[in-house]
C-alpha cells in the first residue's frame, strides 16, 4: 500500500485528476485518502480549528490556505484533535508548524512548507466550498488520495481489484 497513487493512476486512469507536484509529506500516515472537506482561508485557521473538533472519518480536510508562506495554518495541537475525531488527513495549500510532533502522528499531513508563525483567528473563511490549486478543483464530497507520490482527485470512491 505504500505506492499507492500510480496503482490508481494505472487502474483508474480517467477517472483521476493529478496535482501538479507540490507538497510535501509530514503526517506520520504517509498514505492517505477519503471524502473531501474543504476550507478557502487567507493566514485564519478558524475554520480548521472548527472542522478538526468534528467527526472526521473517511475524510480529508483540503484547506486553500491560498499558498501563504507567512503563516502556518496547522500546528501540533489541531494535528492532535484531528487524530483523535478520526480524521484521515490534511492537505494544506500553505505552511504548518510544530512539523516533528506532527510527524509522530498516526494522521495524514501534506503543505507546501513549514513555517513558525501562527495564523490570526479571526473566523474568516469559507467551508465546504470548491478550491482549486495545483491544476486540480477539489469538490467537497469527492475524493482526494494522497502518499508520497503526489495528490490526486476522483469524483468517485476507488479501491484497488484484490490480488
Amino acid at each position: 500500500m505504500e505506492d499507492l497513487l500510480p496503482d490508481l493512476c494505472d487502474h483508474f486512469e480517467d477517472l483521476v485528476q493529478v496535482v501538479e507536484p507540490m507538497f510535501g509529506n509530514y503526517g506520520g500516515r504517509e498514505t492517505f485518502g477519503g471524502q473531501i472537506v474543504t476550507i478557502k482561508a487567507f493566514e485564519d485557521n478558524s475554520l480548521v480549528r472548527e472542522q478538526v473538533a468534528q467527526p472526521g472519518e473517511g475524510k480529508v480536510l483540503v484547506v486553500d490556505g491560498g499558498a501563504s508562506m507567512r503563516r502556518a495554518m496547522l500546528g501540533d495541537m489541531l494535528a492532535e484533535k484531528a487524530q483523535k475525531n478520526g480524521w484521515e488527513g490534511i492537505i494544506i495549500y500553505g505552511c504548518i508548524r510544530d512539523v516533528n510532533a506532527i510527524s509522530e502522528l498516526e494522521l495524514g499531513v501534506q503543505a507546501l512548507g513549514t513555517h513558525p508563525m501562527k495564523t490570526e483567528k479571526l473566523g474568516v473563511g469559507q467551508l465546504n466550498v470548491p478550491v482549486t490549486f495545483g491544476g486540480v478543483t477539489f469538490r467537497p464530497g469527492e475524493y482526494v488520495y494522497a502518499d508520497n507520490n503526489g495528490v490526486l482527485v476522483s469524483a468517485q470512491k476507488l479501491e484497488l481489484p484484490q490480488g
